[in-house]
């Protein structure tokens, strides 16, 4: 629980509530994607001063900017992937490399090193593109790497590094201390990929930062998110072997499940007990 926070949005659309409630919940730090509606990439100067006073003054502090940074198309005339780019139009390469040094300001400005970044939208076969992907991602590691940023590359299915294995083979490519793995083993369940052992295996030793989550893929190929224990991710043995491989990094809460009738915070709350029962067998 020392390591543990939330999304702030996955709690509330009001960013001071949604602080008021990883408090009581006796959670350590937020990372931050959406504030008040208004993507975290957005924010002024002012706003960013004014974010990190809110979160400080309550004794937690941010652990990530979740960007939405590399969410594009390689090559906009070819057919892709796409997925929820959290208020944000599409944009050129070109456009998000400048994206990437206002997050980088806003980093500084909201007291934190990480930035969740991505792997641009999904090409029909992304092994065809690895390499200019690689070359792309290299380039922003150097910049990070400049400012003494972590850029955070998440297992995300609508882009090529959608799983486990493609992260792996990136970071393995960019070779840089600025780029590790962000591991969202939720992600690869919902991607009807095998989260542990097959897609940590990977990910072991390349990961610096934690989202949990989990998700059902039915019979039909539906997937769903659902709360932390009752999807596909087999959260105790998991958790155990990161400890015993000696992640030291932190963990956030991202829970995408909304139960019928309820809310953010509803579902949030439920992953969170489901968590706490799950952390007493390990």
């Amino acid at each position: 629980m020392e390591r543990l926070g939330v999304l702030t949005d996955e709690v509330s659309a009001n960013f001071e509530e949604a602080l008021d409630w990883a408090v009581e919940q006796g959670l350590k730090h937020v990372e931050v994607r959406v504030i008040n509606r208004q993507n975290v990439i957005n924010l002024t100067d002012d706003q960013a001063m004014e974010v990190r006073r809110q979160v400080e003054t309550r004794g937690l502090f941010i652990s990530a900017i979740a960007s939405p940074l590399f969410k594009c198309a390689l090559d906009p005339n070819r057919p892709i992937a796409a997925g929820d780019t959290f208020g944000q139009k599409e944009e050129s390469v070109e456009a998000h490399f400048v994206k990437l040094k206002r997050a980088i300001l806003l980093a500084k400005l909201l007291g934190t090193t990480r930035i969740r970044i991505f792997s641009f939208w999904r090409e029909e076969d992304p092994q065809l593109y690895k390499r200019e992907i690689v070359h792309h991602l290299r380039q922003a590691a150097q910049e990070a790497r400049r400012e003494g940023i972590q850029l955070l590359l998440e297992n995300e299915p609508s882009c090529n590094g959608g799983y486990a294995e493609e992260v792996a083979a990136i970071v393995h490519s960019v070779d840089s201390t600025a780029l590790k793995g962000l591991w969202d083993p939720g992600n690869e369940a919902y991607g009807g990929r095998e989260a542990f052992p097959a897609g940590y295996g990977f990910m072991k030793g390349l990961l610096a930062h934690v989202h949990l989550k989990d998700a059902y893929v039915s019979a039909d190929g539906t997937a769903r998110c659902v709360p932390l224990g009752s999807g596909s991710v087999p959260v105790i043995p998991h958790l155990k072997a990161l400890l015993a491989d000696g992640y030291d990094g932190l963990f956030t809460i991202e829970t995408h499940y909304i139960p019928e009738g309820g809310s953010q915070m509803t579902g949030t709350r439920m992953t969170l007990d489901a968590l706490r029962s799950l952390l007493s067998e390990v």
